[in-house]
């Protein structure tokens, strides 16, 4: 196992109208000393908006806004923006989250040059019924029976009017340019994918075609150890290192109590993503205390942000969907361990 040491809760939700429910799943990045988070602020009817708070170094907060950030303005997002993750890409800040509308979560992202003011950028996932989704990803190999599971919405395919979409959630940026191209992850249940492109306008109805076509050939993770045997899914951005591209990601079990989410770790080959090098056989931590167990969502340990100094990496985390945690561990020791892990063509 990693040692790890549990920071304890780093924020609560408030009084505050846009935050009376909970707050959570925190973008977390450091710039010129000071550690920026962008946080899933929830109000009373499950409506999400972004917080922002500063810390003066991990777990330390010296600024917290007394109302949200960002706010829903666009149909696609009406309902919520959710669990957003931030890198620093291009000399640009990619803020990426879940846009809700209500009956649809899909990935979205903004941009900002000074983590104060953001332009929002639209919906940069596909946006497919099942049937549709089903048929181009299975033309070429078949699909798990869990993306029928996941997102066949019961047989659903629209709801007042609305058409109901494959949902395609926790999209993370890489947090740079891997051969000249954009990388971010994204999560179509049960495993986590993998795009490529030149340019974000490089995402249009044809490309969704074609990659859909290809389906197989961009998964990045797929459910493999007991505590991941329900489904998986991004976490935090990837940390770069010598060893390849750290990923916390995001693991779920099933239980007679409901679904148990972990944060595990996985490392990635720095020159193509799609390997994997290896991943830990165990969680790197899941809900062992009070506020990770019992909450507005019970069992939750949803990792979302990191921040590395020197040797010590800062995980910061949503606890049972109601409070921002934080956990930190030797990243050097977490390496060693995962790549006594790794596989022997690769080590």
């Amino acid at each position: 196992m990693v040692p790890i040491n549990r920071e304890g809760i780093l924020l609560h939700k408030t009084n505050n109208e846009f935050e009376n429910e909970g707050v959570l799943n925190p973008a977390v990045i450091e710039v010129e000393g000071s550690i920026h988070m962008f946080y899933r602020a929830v109000a009373k009817g499950n409506f999400s908006t972004i917080g922002y708070a500063r810390f003066s170094n991990p777990t330390t907060l010296v600024y917290r806004r007394d109302h949200a950030l960002l706010i829903p303005h666009y149909d696609y997002e009406h309902r919520g923006i959710e669990d957003p993750r931030i890198v620093h890409l291009d000399e640009t800040f990619y803020l990426s989250y879940t846009a809700y509308d209500g009956l649809n979560a899909l990935g979205a992202y903004a941009v900002s040059n000074d983590l104060e003011t953001f332009e929002k950028k639209g919906l940069m996932v596909p946006q497919f019924g099942f049937r549709e989704f089903a048929n181009l990803a299975g033309s070429k190999s078949a699909l798990s029976e869990k993306y029928l599971r996941f997102n066949n919405h019961e047989g659903i395919k629209e709801h007042q009017g609305k058409k109901m979409l494959v949902w395609d959630k926790n999209v993370i940026f890489f947090p740079r340019r891997i051969h000249g191209k954009i990388h971010f992850l994204h999560r179509i249940k049960p495993e986590i994918q993998l795009v490529t492109v030149n340019s974000m306008t490089d995402l249009t109805d044809e490309f969704w075609q074609n990659y859909m076509l290809h389906f197989s050939e961009s998964i990045v993770l797929s459910p493999k150890f007991a505590h991941e045997v329900s489904y998986i899914g991004g976490g935090c951005p990837p940390v770069e290192t010598a060893a390849g591209w750290l990923l916390i990601y995001h693991s779920v079990y099933d239980t007679i109590e409901g679904y148990v989410y972990c944060a595990s770790a996985a490392l990635l080959d720095l020159d193509n993503p799609l390997i994997e090098i290896s991943r830990l056989p165990y969680p790197l931590f899941k809900p062992t205390r009070d506020w990770e167990k019992d909450g507005y969502v019970n069992n939750v340990c949803f990792p979302t942000g990191t921040v590395l100094q020197e040797d010590t990496l800062y995980v910061y985390y949503g606890a049972a969907d109601e409070s921002i945690a934080c956990i930190s561990l030797s990243i050097s020791t977490l390496l060693n361990k995962l790549l006594s892990y790794a596989k022997p063509s690769l080590s």
